[in-house]
């Protein structure tokens, strides 16, 4: 079987069972679920190779027992199979399942694990609601799952390279000795368990430091990248060195848990060297007393300083790596502690998806507070028939995103329903619930891929063709044609940087709006979604928002009341809760809030209807 089939063995995008658990153990089986064979085959491929390590030394034993018996004249020629066969050990049996052994850590199970771990990970976090995200550094979440699915691999392959190996190894070790007296054996059991104590005694501190220093790791690494995320502002307001202060105090808070880390390492492994010292001291010792007594042969001190030799050589190595074991387990109890919280919002079992065709909304009784007492919306009624044009106006905080929030399932209701086709948005499921809603927001979400990524976000599987009528119905085609970035990709190749940063505000909006155009989905929510744009550009898009709005169901919340003045009804907020609906004229006529926030409009911006007169 070649190396690449090899490495195919195991299914790297194997879906999980269930949520992560919260404890290490059982996550750590979440992780690894359906490598069971695989890792089986692997640990009794490394308990031969360490067995083999002891079969070397025997065979040492043997060849020397037989040189001292039968002397130097015709040891070759009477005995030449034997010396044939101890080198046909050592120079083919032995590399051949050392190299099985490490094909199967390095190639079946450390890239595939690691995989594994991570899209279970990631996916799970995907399915976070949006105040997850909201509650953390997006650097932190993602350090979090590389740093937990590394961790993972790591912990499995030294487990099989190293804990399985060493057990094979010192559990040949003591037959051998057996046979070579009992006595031997004892003492070598003896040294296991107080080295066995000793270990356990020191790997919890290592553990627990390890998982604090990987906390400050993640959380340094989540504030650089939350500066760079926002480097512009940074430059703005020229806090250069306030963002600095900001990073050397988390790095030196680093740099504080990787020294308690290094300290208890230092210590751990110096005292390891001196227990590791004991082992040939007891066992060459042990055996030459028997030898001197005529119970034990030249190979038999041979066979046993060898093997004293490895299993002190091992020592270090086993210990060393059984802390960084250690220190794994901590990393990965760290980043589960991040990543496995339950997921809050969930489809109902057996949830059905959305019909296709459902374009109409009501809102029945809806609140929804946050969880506090205050803010948000309460007591709303409204509905909106299929192909009805209604627009929200309220000062800020009045409740109008908390309402756009609700409708797209971001937010469950504290109170009453949300209803989109006559079904309660609880009972669809979220993804169908979104695919029939296409948003243009006034903070404009782009990925740093290219302008043609952007747009197919939209609908991914959408041809050039509808992709690029889209962009010209958005009034975006001819600036992206235009685009060139510092790795000279053009036109709709060019990337846009993280958050289209490379781009205007404008710009912005029409790569979104031209997204929106091309999902084509039956209910259009904007947001602010011509905030950014000046008179002009505004003006030329204008006839393409109309365009879109179309037949379709649209909630449209602005500040610019002109935007809005064409729409069925308009809606004023004021707290939480409707206070006056209806088209704009009968509103202005009525001389309520609406009529005031006209009159005091500068700019087109809504001021407070408390502000001077």
């Amino acid at each position: 079987m070649g190396l690449h089939r090899l490495g195919a063995l195991i299914d790297p995008f194997a879906p999980s069972e269930g949520p992560p658990p919260r404890q290490l153990w059982p996550f750590l089986r979440w992780c690894l679920h359906g490598t069971t064979p695989h890792l089986a085959l692997a640990a009794a491929i490394a308990g031969l190779a360490g067995g083999l390590e002891v079969l070397n030394a025997v065979l040492l034993g043997v060849v020397i027992d037989t040189a001292l018996d039968h002397g130097a004249e015709g040891l070759f020629a009477a005995h030449w199979p034997l010396l044939v066969g101890v080198a046909l050990v050592i120079l083919l049996v032995r590399p051949l399942i050392l190299g099985i052994s490490s094909a199967m850590q390095t190639v079946v199970i450390a890239p595939n694990v690691s995989t594994l771990a991570l899209s279970r990970l990631h996916k799970w976090t995907l399915g976070q609601a949006v105040t997850f995200f909201d509650n953390d550094f997006a650097g932190r979440i993602s350090q979090k799952e590389m740093q937990c699915s590394r961790a993972v691999a790591d912990v499995t392959v030294e487990c099989l390279n190293t804990v399985v190996f060493a057990l094979a190894s010192l559990l040949a070790a003591a037959v051998v000795l057996i046979a070579i007296d009992w006595r031997i054996a004892a003492l070598l059991t003896l040294w296991i368990a107080g080295y066995l104590k000793f270990i356990s005694w020191w790997l919890p501190k290592i553990r627990s430091r390890a998982a604090g220093r990987a906390g400050a790791r993640a959380a340094a690494s989540g504030l650089v990248v939350d500066t760079i995320s926002n480097m512009r502002t940074v430059k703005l307001f020229a806090n250069d060195p306030l963002e600095d202060g900001k990073a050397m105090a988390a790095i030196a808070g680093y740099r504080a848990k990787a020294l308690t880390f290094g300290y208890a390492s230092t210590l751990f492994r110096s005292s390891l060297m001196a227990i590791a010292g004991v082992v040939p001291v007891l066992l060459v010792g042990g055996v030459l007393y028997f030898w001197s007594r005529g119970s034990a042969t030249p190979g038999d001190i041979a066979a046993a300083g060898t093997i004293a030799i490895r299993i002190s050589q091992m020592t270090g190595w086993v210990s060393f790596t059984l802390m960084g074991i250690y220190a794994n387990l901590g990393e990965i109890e760290d980043g589960m502690r991040t990543l496995s919280p339950p997921h809050t919002l969930t489809d109902a079992p057996g949830a059905p998806d959305l019909p296709a065709s459902a374009a109409d909304l009501r809102f029945d009784g809806v609140s929804f507070a946050y969880g506090r007492a205050r803010g948000g919306v309460s007591g709303i009624d409204l509905a909106l028939r299929p192909g009805e044009k209604v627009g929200i106006v309220g000062a800020s905080g009045a409740g109008k995103s908390t309402l756009v929030s609700l409708l797209l399932r971001l937010h469950d209701v504290e109170e009453g329903r949300v209803l989109v086709g006559g079904q309660d948005v609880r009972a669809v499921t979220q993804a169908s619930l979104r695919r029939q809603i296409a948003m243009v927001t006034q903070e404009t979400a782009l990925f740093n891929r290219s302008a043609r990524e952007n747009i197919l976000y939209g609908r991914p599987a959408a041809s050039e063709g509808e992709m690029i009528a889209a962009a010209r119905r958005a009034e975006a085609h001819e600036f992206i044609l235009g685009l060139e970035d510092h790795n000279g990709r053009r036109g709709y190749d060019a990337h846009l940087g993280e958050r289209g940063v490379k781009l205007s505000g404008g710009q912005r909006q029409r790569i979104a709006l031209a997204r929106a155009i091309l999902k084509d989905a039956p209910i259009l929510v904007l947001d602010e979604a011509t905030s950014a744009l000046d008179s002009e550009v505004e003006a030329a898009i204008q006839h393409a928002l109309d365009q879109v709005m179309e037949g379709k169901t649209v909630l449209a919340i602005a500040h610019r009341l002109s935007t809005l003045a064409q729409m069925d009804r308009i809606v004023v907020l004021e707290a939480g809760q409707i206070v006056e609906t209806g088209p704009h004229e009968v509103l202005l006529a009525r001389n309520g809030l609406y009529a005031r926030y006209w009159r005091r409009q500068s700019g087109g911006f809504i001021c407070p209807p408390d502000a001077a007169e």
